[in-house]
Parts: C-alpha cells; structure tokens; sequence
C-alpha cells in the first residue's frame, strides 16, 4: 500500500510534458508559431520549456544587432537568419555569426543591412560551408571584392543582389566561377553589370532555374548562352531596353524548359519577337508583357500555339477589341489574366475573352474605365469559378451590376471595388461570398452600415478590410465586423469621420489585428486607441493622422501592450514629448512619422530619437533640422537611420 501511494504522489507531481517526445512537442510548438509573443510565453513556463523552445528554433528575425550574440548563443541551431530589421550589421556582427552559426547555418537575409564589407562576407563564406542562401538586396556600396567573397560560398544556389550598382561584370565573373551550384539570381538594377557578366553566368553555372536581370544594360549578344541553358525555367527582363526582336529570335534555339517569362517595360519588342515563342518555349505557363508593345489581333495570333500558358498580365499595354477578342478564341484555357490600366478594354473585347476562358481564377480589369454592366454579366456568368477580383476605378459600372457578383461568383477571396458605384444592396449579395478573406471598399461612397453589417454576418473569414474615404460608415457598421469577422488583420477606416471611440472598443476584440489605419478620423480619442492597445497586441503598423484628439493618454499602453509596433504616423495629433518619449521602449519601432505636432519641443524630440534605438526611418519636419545639433542626426545616422524631411505648411484643422 505504501509504494501504491508513492506512485500515485509522484504520479500527480511530475510534468506531463516529460512523458511526451521531443518530436510531438516540437510539433505543438509548430502550431503557435505564428505569434512570437505565445512561443516567448512558452518558454518563460519553466525550464525544461525553455530549452526545448531553444532547440525547436530554427529561423530568428533580430531587432538590434547588438542582440546578436545573446540571440544566437540563446538558439544554437538557427539555419535562416534574417536580418532585414537591423540596418547596422558590420563586419564584426558577421564574424559573431560565422563563427557561432558554422555549420547549422544555410540561409541569411541582409537585404536591409548596412556597414558590412568584404572583410565580413568573406568570413561567412569561409566558415559557414552549408550556405544556400544569400540576400544581399539594396547593399548599394559593395563592390567587386566583396563579390568575389560571396564567390568562396561554394555551396551557395540562390543569390539577390537588387541593385548593388557598383558591383561589376567582373564581380559577377568571380560568382560564376565560385558559385556553380548556382539555381536562382537576381541582378535586378546592377547597372554595372553587362553582357559579358550575363554570358559568364549562363557559360558557368549550368543549374540556374531563376534569372532576374530586370534593368540591365544588356543586350542581344548575351542572350545565346542564357538561352542554352537546359534547367532554367524563370526569366525577368524587364526594363531592358537594349532587348529587341532581334534578341528573341534566339528563342527558337533553345529554353525549351521555360515556364515564365517577363518582358515588362521592354520598348523594342513588338509581335514580331515575340512570335518566336510558338517554337522556342513551348513550356511557356506565364507570361508579363506589361508596359510594352500593343495587344493587338497580330500580336494574340503569334502567341496562340503556346498550349501551357496560364497567366498571362499585360498591364498598362493599349489593348484593341481585335486583339482581346483573338486571346479569347486561343484554344489554351488561361487561370489568370491582368488586364489593369489598359487603354482600349471595352464591353465588346472583354466580353468576347471571358466567355472562352470560363476556369479563369484570377482577373485584374482595374482602371479598365470604358466597360460597363455588360462585361460584368460576361464575367460572372462565365468565370463563376474566380478567387481573385480585382476592377478599381471601374467607373461606368452601374450599382445593380454588383449583385450579379454575389449570385454567381461565391468562390471569390479577394474583391478590390475600390471607386465604384457599389451600393447596399451590392454589398448584401457579395456577403454570399463566405470565403472572402480580402475586401477594399475605399471611396465607395454609396454604402452605409446596412452593407456592411451583410459582410460583418457572413463573411466570417475577412481578414483584410479597406473603408479609406467611404463616408457612409459608422459605428454600427464597424461593430458588425468586429463581432463577425474575429480573424481581422488589417482595416483602414481613414476618413471616415463619423467613427467614434466605440469602434475601436469593439475592433480591441480582434486580437489579430496588425494593421490599423484612422486618419482623418476626428471623433476617436486617446481611450480608443488605448483599448486597440490592450486587446491588439499583434499590431504592426499604426497609422493616427490627424486624429487631433488622440494624445499622450494613448501612448502609454501602446507603450506597455504593442511591444511588436513597427510603423506609427503620429502627424497632426496632439502627442507632445511625453508621449513620444514613452514609445522609446518598443524595441521593435523602426518608421515614425512626426509632423506638425504642436506639443513636440526640439529638446523631446532629441531625447526621444536617441531613446528609440531600433529606429530605421523617421520623417519630419523641415523646421527641425536647424533646430537639433548636427552631432545628433551623425549619430543616429551612424546607428542606421535615415531622415526624410517635409517642408508641408500647417494644414488648418476644418
């Protein structure tokens, strides 16, 4: 009896997560891996928890660079790092990861980072020989040792180096030579990059599947041995004026494993070239001729025979009803076509089109300004299978044809009507849309609450909700889709000056929410916004323009509770230098917007700028610029923040 009763004590005493596996709680763990605050809660338990979550670990987003080896020695076996968020990496930081990270290491962002040279990627390179994956995007100031750096990473198959201008063909000849397991990179904006650079690229690294060499000063000569190569399957040219039809005659020799192609912006390429494509790509499943040659009847005829072509965008092309009407006769079945500011799309020419291409998925006909109710009828009544519509500015459609998108397309996810003549009754009937999880109703001038609170009972999926400007909207509508969508991650209810306190009360309901977006709002007041602070702690981005009544009662708890808050526009409202200076302790504040705020002294404005560390971005004022010492601005540039300066009048409140 006595040992029964030992059992049983040590029984009800013992952890249960002890009698789970590593594996079973590394998948719990996957399961809140959404919220870095509930994995944070998770390990601070006890702790067996916190080594677990150590171990469970693998990718890390730091905010400060000087966290950097606390961080890593606190998740020894990290294999992604991004450090998009801290703009101060330099070559010691570097060091501190080669040689902590070494062998767990495969894939590293410094698309946001600065101060790092040769010296640091060369260590990276040496110590760290599982590295796949470099983004060294925006890095303007490398040059070409630090490329051939990057070229003793001799496992590396995936590189960005957007616009790293002064990086040349010769930098780009040591990557090819070192790097020939090479899959995917991207040159997009190295304008010191030309044909030999490309040439050497496609002669050595025979594994390339992605190609971007957006705005490059390429031209014919390079394209030969780009298009010899047997695996590569993603292209980019866009932008690349040197590139004519000339160039794509060279497609008929080779490139038979293409699948996507982009020629955007391409001005010297018209049917002609692209005519080529029926015999060289016959694998062709997306294509973007956006911004380039005019989507006439010759044009469609010369693309017809490409019978895998799916998606096809051809953005801001003049557009002709012959030219519409021919795509619409191909024999393929296209997915998804963008058709957005495209001159010339009328009832006759888009209605042709949908009618042949009834599976389409995707649809973009905003700006298209000429159709009316007609092709809406078309299009809901042939494409009933769309997840994606997208027909902003959409003027000369009349109200009732919105019911119609309601009745006959209820797969749709995203809906953007923005500036469009919607009304209630459009609204009732697109809320029979239950999967709709994106929906932009900015400028839509014509619905009210009524609409609204349809979408607020039905539509339980939202996540994304634009009001921008749509005056009709009150409390009661907002209330509505509080109550009915719980899942909301973003709303944007700028300018829509009847909202009131009671709104926010009821979005502080939705704990996902990350985004939130009041401008112009005239009626909401520091307790609101304090509500949105305590129950949203997920937010992101905020966005209080000319809210005049919100002060430092709400920076405060945004101060306690939003400690994830990366983007505030605090412009025209009434924070002073208390206010300001509390928001120093979010860690995560990188981009503050601060105009125009009466309270604000050069004194507050100072202590609160190097009291928020982590700050990447802060707009202000012209005025101040002379009023702050220049030792200051030195400084926090030195720490990685960039100043941008307005010299906007004061806006006199109406």
């Amino acid at each position: 009896m006595k040992r029964q009763k030992t059992l049983e004590t040590n029984a009800n005493n013992s952890n249960l997560f002890d009698l789970l596996s590593e594996e079973i709680v590394f998948t719990i763990l996957d399961l809140i891996d959404t919220n870095p605050l509930d994995r944070k809660s998770f390990s601070l338990v006890c702790k067996s928890f916190y080594i677990t979550e150590s171990k469970h670990r693998k990718n890390l987003k730091p905010l400060r660079q000087e966290l950097l080896p606390r961080v890593l020695n606190r998740y020894p076996h990290v294999n992604h790092l991004d450090l998009s968020l801290c703009p101060r990496i330099n070559d010691n930081s570097l060091d501190v990861i080669s040689n902590t990270c070494k062998d767990s290491l495969n894939s590293i962002d410094l698309s946001r980072s600065r101060f790092f040279s040769y010296n640091g990627l060369m260590s990276l390179a040496l110590n760290c020989k599982n590295l796949a994956s470099i983004d060294l995007s925006n890095a303007t100031e490398l040059r070409d040792a630090a490329a051939a750096a990057v070229a003793e990473a001799k496992n590396l198959e995936r590189l960005w180096l957007g616009r790293c201008k002064l990086i040349t063909d010769m930098g780009i000849g040591c990557i090819a030579v070192g790097c020939k397991k090479l899959r995917l990179i991207s040159l997009k904006w190295c304008i010191g990059v030309g044909d030999l650079g490309v040439g050497l690229i496609a002669v050595k690294c025979k594994e390339i599947r992605s190609l971007d060499l957006s705005y490059l000063p390429i031209t014919n000569k390079c394209l030969p041995s780009i298009l010899k190569l047997q695996h590569l399957e993603d292209i980019v040219l866009e932008g690349c004026f040197g590139i004519d039809d000339d160039s794509l005659a060279a497609l008929k020799h080779g490139c038979k494993s293409m699948k996507a192609l982009d020629i955007s912006s391409c001005q010297h390429i018209s049917h002609v070239g692209l005519s080529s494509l029926i015999s060289g790509a016959g694998s062709l499943q997306q294509l973007t001729l956006s911004y380039s040659c005019p989507v006439t009847l010759a044009l469609a005829n010369s693309l017809k025979r490409l019978s895998m072509l799916q998606s096809v965008k051809l953005d801001g092309c003049a557009v002709t009803s012959a030219g519409l009407t021919a795509i619409g006769n191909w024999c393929i079945t296209l997915s998804e076509l963008s058709l957005s500011k495209c001159l010339g799309v009328t009832d006759e020419g888009l209605s042709s089109l949908v009618t042949k291409h009834k599976d389409l998925k995707k649809l973009d006909i905003t700006c298209c300004r000429k159709i009316t109710d007609v092709s809406i009828a078309y299009i809901t009544n042939s494409c009933t299978n769309l997840t994606s519509l997208r027909m902003e500015s959409c003027t000369l459609v009349p109200s009732e044809a919105f019911v119609l998108i309601g009745q006959r397309c209820q797969f749709l996810e995203e809906l953007d009507l923005t500036d469009n003549e919607i009304d209630d009754e459009g609204l009732k009937s697109i809320s029979r849309c239950s999967k709709l999880s994106s929906l932009k109703l900015g400028i839509c001038l014509n619905i009210s609450d009524e609409g609204l609170s349809h979408v607020g009972m039905k539509c339980s999926k939202l996540t994304e909700l634009d009001l921008y400007r749509s005056a009709g909207i009150t409390d009661l509508g907002i209330l509505a889709i509080s109550r009915g969508c719980p899942g909301l991650e973003m709303i944007n209810m700028s300018y829509c000056i009847d909202i009131t306190d009671s709104s926010l009360l009821s979005l502080s309901k939705c704990s996902r929410l990350n985004t939130f977006e009041s401008r112009g709002c005239p009626l909401i007041t520091s307790l609101g916004l304090a509500a949105i602070a305590v129950g949203c702690k997920q937010l992101i981005k905020l966005d209080i323009k000319k809210c005049h009544n919100i002060g430092d009662a709400a920076m405060l708890p945004l101060a306690h509770f939003s400690q994830n808050l990366r983007q505030i526009t605090l412009s025209y409202s009434s924070v002073t230098d208390v206010g300001l200076l509390a928001l120093a302790s979010i860690s995560c504040l990188q981009s503050m917007t601060v105009l125009h705020l009466k309270g604000l002294t050069p004194s507050g404005l100072a202590a609160a700028l190097l009291a928020c560390g982590g700050l990447t971005k802060v707009k202000l004022h012209l005025s101040f610029k002379s009023l702050l010492p220049l030792p200051l601005f030195e400084h926090l540039e030195a720490r990685g923040c960039v100043f941008e300066w307005r010299d906007k009048e004061f806006q006199v409140r109406p």
